[in-house]
């Protein structure tokens, strides 16, 4: 079995990513570098991680004109990433063209294309934050339209609250990967995230992967706060 666990180095600069990466990464399987990072950072932190021999999940959450997108993932593709993420909303034409580039760039560079994930609701929204926006959808009928619309358009992965998980597994191809955040263990304080599940629930639930970050990279001793997981889910 693959270590489903994706450490988020969500934190504010290169040095404290480098040091949670190097402490945590013999019992994770993979980093999330969001936008706080790539921001602050840049391309290079991808590369420093990567050099360590660990995956990468670059999660920019890319959302443009389908041009403009494409070419976002060509250049994610060249910096060997082996995830990113789209926003699903971005429509049908946008996912094919960025599923189209992963395809095309890693095939031109000797590379496994990267898993170009649709992003659907964000996990800190609610159905109240859909009708704010003009969505009169409930969260899980938003999701699912969504999901279903990726699917049709070729993409081959998802990222999706724990909460959605056995709704989507009942109307997606089984080789769909789902990607989850809001993964809490229970002993946080509460956050904006609102749609929540432990590990071992996620799982069960029929996830691939774990996005997890506060309940790591807060933690005082992120090494055995991973360690816990891991063996939580064993």
């Amino acid at each position: 079995m693959q270590n489903p666990i994706i450490v988020a180095l969500d934190v504010p600069n290169v040095q404290t990513a480098l040091d949670l990466a190097a402490q945590v990464a013999p019992v994770v399987g993979a980093f999330k570098i969001g936008s706080e990072l790539f921001t602050s950072a840049g391309p290079d932190i991808v590369r420093r991680i990567r050099a360590t021999g660990a995956a990468v999940f670059l999660d920019l959450k890319f959302n443009d004109i389908p041009n403009t997108v494409a070419k976002a993932v060509s250049a994610a593709t060249r910096l060997d990433v082996q995830m990113l993420t789209i926003h699903t909303s971005g429509g049908s034409e946008m996912m094919r063209a960025a599923e189209q580039a992963a395809q095309q760039t890693a095939l031109q560079s000797g590379r496994n294309a990267p898993l170009v994930l649709g992003v659907t609701v964000l996990t800190s929204m609610d159905s109240n934050n859909l009708s704010e926006i003009g969505v009169q959808a409930n969260v899980g009928h938003q999701v699912e339209r969504l999901a279903t619309l990726a699917s049709q358009s070729g993409l081959r992965g998802l990222v999706c609250s724990p909460l959605e998980i056995n709704a989507l597994r009942q109307i997606l191809p089984a080789s769909m990967q789902l990607v989850t955040p809001g993964i809490r263990t229970g002993a946080e304080k509460a956050d904006d995230q609102k749609r929540t599940l432990t590990p071992k629930e996620a799982l069960a639930a029929g996830a691939n992967w774990l996005v997890i970050g506060r309940p790591i990279y807060a933690s005082e001793n992120p090494r055995a706060a991973a360690e816990k997981i891991l063996t939580s889910i064993s």
